[in-house]
């Protein structure tokens, strides 16, 4: 079995899971444009997660909302397991207002809710993974996502903690990275995009974000990636229109934040 594999079902186009073997294998700071759902099955990870960091032993759940920056270091020497589910945004608008107020899926589970919620991720992965009919995928995937955000004092939620002043410069700054990904940015774009200084910029950027802008705007370049590769379109064609004009750099980008390179995720479909 390759150490990452990827599974999907062509008439559920909003959920993709992926299975990853490799015991050596450390995921930098990153983000998912989806709803990430992970399953640690071996090994234990510190993991970091907007400037704080973790400790995840086997079998916990672990989660992320869109465009969490968060990164994953296994302990060295053994086994290192774990599934992932990724569930893209728009499925989530079939809920009502009040509904989707309510959908905060916790970073850690408590531990009773954390083993009726393992049973859950198992039975959407069986089912994802043995080509399953798409209502039992979904059935599955429903049950998943009410357990998860059943209220539980033991729970750990994400933090939120930026200053209303300094949210509005990263703000800024996050709005035109997302709008020029895939341009050569400069400082001096962005210092007056913000009306900032670019050393006040860089400082503040890097305290709330814990990136710096160029590192920021690669996670698009590489997200962006992965739906046209989806696509099968050609890797060098996409390299170029992401920004990367050497495909080396690409390939070697790609597989820092994604785990497998361009061409095997590509196969993969």
């Amino acid at each position: 079995m390759p150490d990452v594999t990827f599974y999907r079902n062509e008439a559920l186009p909003f959920l993709e899971a992926k299975r990853c073997l490799k015991s050596d294998f450390a995921y930098q700071k990153h983000f998912h444009e989806e709803y990430s759902i992970g399953l640690i099955d071996e090994g234990e990870t510190n993991a970091w997660c907007d400037g704080t960091m973790h400790y995840v032993e086997r079998g916990r759940l672990i989660s992320f909302p869109p465009m969490m920056l968060h990164a994953c270091y296994p302990d060295t020497g053994v086994e290192w397991k774990y599934k992932m589910l990724f569930i893209h945004p728009n499925w989530f608008q079939g809920l009502k207002q009040r509904e989707l107020d309510q959908l905060h899926i916790p970073f850690l589970l408590g531990e009773g809710k954390n083993k009726a919620c393992r049973v859950h991720i198992n039975r959407t992965m069986e089912a994802l993974t043995r080509t399953s009919s798409p209502i039992e995928i979904e059935t599955a995937l429903i049950d998943l996502v009410q357990a998860l955000v059943s209220q539980n004092t033991s729970d750990l939620e994400h933090e939120t903690h930026q200053g209303k002043q300094d949210q509005k410069y990263v703000k800024l700054i996050k709005e035109y990275i997302h709008a020029h990904f895939s341009e050569q940015i400069t400082l001096e774009n962005l210092e007056t995009e913000a009306g900032i200084s670019r050393f006040h910029l860089i400082r503040i950027y890097k305290r709330w974000s814990h990136l710096p802008p160029h590192a920021y705007q690669n996670l698009l370049r590489i997200n962006h990636a992965k739906s046209e590769l989806m696509k099968k379109r050609s890797i060098a064609e996409i390299a170029v229109e992401v920004g990367f004009y050497d495909q080396s750099h690409f390939a070697k980008t790609f597989d820092k934040i994604v785990g497998t390179t361009p061409h095997k995720y590509a196969l993969s479909f």
